[in-house]
């Protein structure tokens, strides 16, 4: 394929994907639970955090945090007693356990007291076409509350060489106005122009089939690779062939 038909192939697989029906098997459906803007915010959060693994097992432990925090992620966060944090001691997905549960609460709660939220925090340190220093600076940002060391891992550092998929995929749902009822658009601050694709398994190997990607691992390079091939097709908003490569990959099996 040459580049215009790629991208026209990519346009058609967007289409398909980036409507409501993509919602009930993704982890997006979590944060459509709510109206409120910290309410989809912290919610969004915790369980792109917790997405990797089994999609369905993501969903339910997502619903799990959730009703651990009585179904009011914000009002939780900002007012919870010891007795609450007590709750979250036995939350388990993977390697996330209930003291890294805890931790994240406290690390939100200081992020909404001292830093003005999520949005403000992320929304510094943006460079041209890029949130990679931003997402790095978030991270020294959360974790400037008491933590255990091990906790740190649950957020990629992409000036570390991570690709940083899932911080990456929760930038796309609370930046990206989709205008389809997926992703929620809800943060003004951040231009759609700087996001990068959520790597991962199934868009690597669909982006190395397709020659968006030559690099084997997936790393921050490979992200770099991919991003720059991806604005090529669309400046603005380089970050819709998410759908498309996950799409392909996950439900084609291309």
């Amino acid at each position: 394929m040459n580049k215009s038909e790629l991208k026209e192939f990519l346009d058609e697989k967007v289409e398909l994907y980036n409507n409501p029906n993509f919602i009930e098997s993704d982890p997006i459906q979590i944060p459509h639970q709510f109206s409120l803007k910290e309410d989809i915010e912290i919610s969004g959060f915790l369980a792109a955090t917790i997405a990797w693994g089994n999609r369905k097992m993501i969903i339910n432990n997502s619903k799990k945090m959730m009703d651990l925090m009585g179904n009011s992620p914000y009002d939780f966060v900002m007012s919870h007693s010891e007795n609450d944090m007590e709750k979250l001691e036995n939350f388990v997905h993977r390697t996330f356990n209930g003291g890294d549960f805890s931790t994240f609460i406290k690390g939100l709660q200081h992020i909404y007291k001292n830093h003005n939220g999520l949005e403000v925090v992320f929304s510094k340190n943006i460079e041209e076409n890029s949130m990679q220093k931003s997402i790095s600076e978030f991270k020294k940002t959360f974790f400037e509350i008491n933590h255990q060391s091990r906790t740190q891992k649950h957020i990629s550092d992409p000036l570390n060489n991570s690709a940083a998929k899932r911080i990456n995929m929760f930038l796309r749902w609370m930046v990206r106005n989709d205008n389809k009822g997926v992703d929620f658009g809800i943060w003004k601050t951040i231009p759609t122009s700087a996001l990068s694709c959520p790597l991962d398994v199934h868009s690597g190997n669909v982006a190395r089939k397709l020659e968006l990607l030559s690099r084997k691992q997936n790393d921050a390079k490979a992200l770099s690779e991919l991003d720059l091939n991806l604005r090529e097709l669309d400046k603005n908003d380089p970050v819709k062939y998410d759908f498309a490569l996950f799409g392909l990959g996950v439900f084609e099996k291309f």
